[in-house]
């Protein structure tokens, strides 16, 4: 199965399954990044707040080089220049270090500039492909702020793509812009109701469902994108993380089980089958 298309939902088993397929991109809760998110208690993190925590932690050659980057983006007055910088400084937190916050963030602001539908889409996935993973809730909304700008610049340029929609809805569901899940959910259900067979919009649907606590209308969503994809491995274990959440132990156990045959990890198979055994006490 293709990473960009594999999004789950919230248990420890979920995130083990995230971790298997993506790696861990994203820094663990007590990172750099989050204490800078723990000292700005009851404020939003902001973006030189992550950069500024993470700087801390290069060494002295490379606070340097750096700096040398940003300073040559605020004096550039060329387009092409500052597009150079910013590739320069993405891929260095890409490489150099490696930081995924950084890497990601400059990767976002070389594709505004360049201002190409492909790149900003790419650039937006790389924050909502890795957001499930990361426990802290300041930076989770950080990146869903930052998926949200690169998938509007994108819809200013494709504004009848269904999959960009469907992209900047999740980002409503993932992290609290506005406060409002269920505000995506409604961008999400308007590409679903037009396109009943759009599996990417059943499977945000279907996950929006298991985080706002509405069970049955998720599972309805998972068996859809299973109808269309019967060996769809991250439906099958949303599926079965629903049933259970909803109570339904012997349907959760069925779906735990189904999704087994789809998996080779055994360090993943080894967690469903503890959670089996969990059900059926």
């Amino acid at each position: 199965m293709k990473k960009q298309h594999l999004v789950l939902a919230g248990s420890g088993l979920v995130v083990l399954l995230l971790l298997f397929f993506f790696g861990q991109t994203v820094p663990p809760k007590k990172s750099a990044a989050t204490a800078a998110a723990d000292s700005t208690s009851h404020q939003h993190i902001t973006t030189n707040d992550i950069l500024q925590a993470l700087k801390q932690k290069l060494t002295p050659e490379q606070q340097a080089y750096v700096n040398r980057l940003e300073n040559a983006v605020v004096r550039g007055d060329v387009k092409e220049q500052q597009l150079r910088v910013y590739q320069q400084l993405a891929t260095f937190w890409k490489d150099s270090v490696p930081a995924f916050l950084p890497a990601a963030y400059y990767t976002g602001e070389a594709a505004k500039l360049e201002n190409l539908e492909k790149n900003l889409t790419f650039a937006a996935h790389l924050y909502l492909d890795n957001i499930r993973v990361q426990s802290d809730p300041e930076l989770k909304d950080w990146m869903a702020q930052q998926a949200k700008g690169l998938l509007e610049q994108a819809l200013k340029l494709n504004p009848n793509s269904d999959s960009l929609k469907v992209s900047l809805g999740s980002c409503y569901i993932f992290g609290n812009v506005h406060g409002n899940p269920m505000e995506g959910i409604t961008m999400i259900r308007e590409v679903a109701e037009r396109d009943p067979h759009n599996v990417y919009a059943q499977m945000m649907l279907g996950i929006g469902g298991v985080m706002t606590g509405q069970f049955d209308k998720a599972i309805e969503r998972f068996k859809k994108v299973i109808e269309h994809q019967p060996n769809n491995l991250e439906a099958r274990i949303n599926l079965a993380e629903a049933y259970e959440r909803k109570g339904d132990k012997q349907s959760a156990i069925e779906w735990y089980e189904k999704s087994k045959s789809l998996i080779s990890n055994q360090e993943i198979i080894q967690e469903i089958d503890a959670r089996i055994t969990q059900l059926k006490k």
